[in-house]
């Protein structure tokens, strides 16, 4: 290794231990009536919280999710449109300054290894949400209906939705890491133009996501109708599922 790529190598880390400790922030210009880089970012940082927040209780449900199945099923379905949300502010960030927008520029993107992984985290977080709502209307019986053979093992919907979650437990967690104390910072500081605005929108998309919720729990009887424990056998199964 040279002495320039070792130079590099401590620069992007110090960079991504600054940022992880909310030691170092982007400038991000505030613009009149939209808040520009600044209202972005703090959109994407509250977003960001909300969808941690209902990750940590997701994970709650993991600890018996025959017995808290329907919270299980409620809260990926809460998550969705916060996560779809999320991934329209990131990426408007980042149309707008490959595009040349003179404040996103300024602005300037994230150390390195966070733009490496940030599509990691958007892929899997939509894996794992859209495998977990695809096997609500398979059902326990067809969800768990082997698909194919791989390295002698039976692979099933479940099986896939399981090995995503693990695939997405990874991405988030270096996500979380590296960026949890840096959103609750942008949370604290002064409120930009068209905050008003910004609130009205996390809030509409809290209320889809209620409606949502409701609307799938009910049409997810066969889950959570207590059949999950006729099957004894694959209770390992259950306790990794989204």
């Amino acid at each position: 290794m040279t002495l320039e790529a070792t130079h590099w190598g401590r620069r992007v880390w110090n960079d991504v231990v600054a940022a992880a400790l909310g030691r170092s922030h982007r400038a991000d210009p505030i613009l009149p009536r939209t808040g520009g880089p600044a209202g972005n970012a703090q959109t994407t940082a509250a977003l960001g919280v909300l969808i941690l927040l209902l990750i940590l209780a997701e994970l709650v449900t993991l600890l018996d999710v025959g017995g808290l199945i329907s919270w299980h099923i409620a809260i990926g379905v809460l998550m969705v449109p916060p996560t779809l949300a999320k991934c329209g502010t990131t990426g408007w960030r980042i149309v707008r300054y490959y595009s040349g927008a003179r404040p996103y520029r300024q602005a300037g993107p994230p150390p390195m290894p966070l733009r490496v992984l940030g599509p990691f985290v958007i892929v899997t977080t939509i894996a794992v949400l859209g495998s977990g709502l695809a096997l609500l209307p398979l059902g326990p019986d067809s969800g768990r209906t082997p698909l194919f053979s791989a390295l002698g093992q039976q692979i099933s919907p479940l099986t896939i939705h399981q090995g995503i979650f693990i695939l997405w437990c990874v991405a988030t967690g270096l996500h979380v890491v590296m960026r949890t104390i840096h959103a609750i910072g942008l949370l604290t500081r002064s409120r930009p133009a068209g905050t008003g605005t910004r609130i009205t929108a996390i809030l509409g998309t809290l209320a889809i996501s209620g409606l949502a919720a409701a609307i799938v729990l009910g049409a997810s009887g066969s889950w959570t109708s207590g059949h999950l424990h006729h099957y004894p056998r694959h209770g390992a199964e259950l306790h990794i599922s989204r």
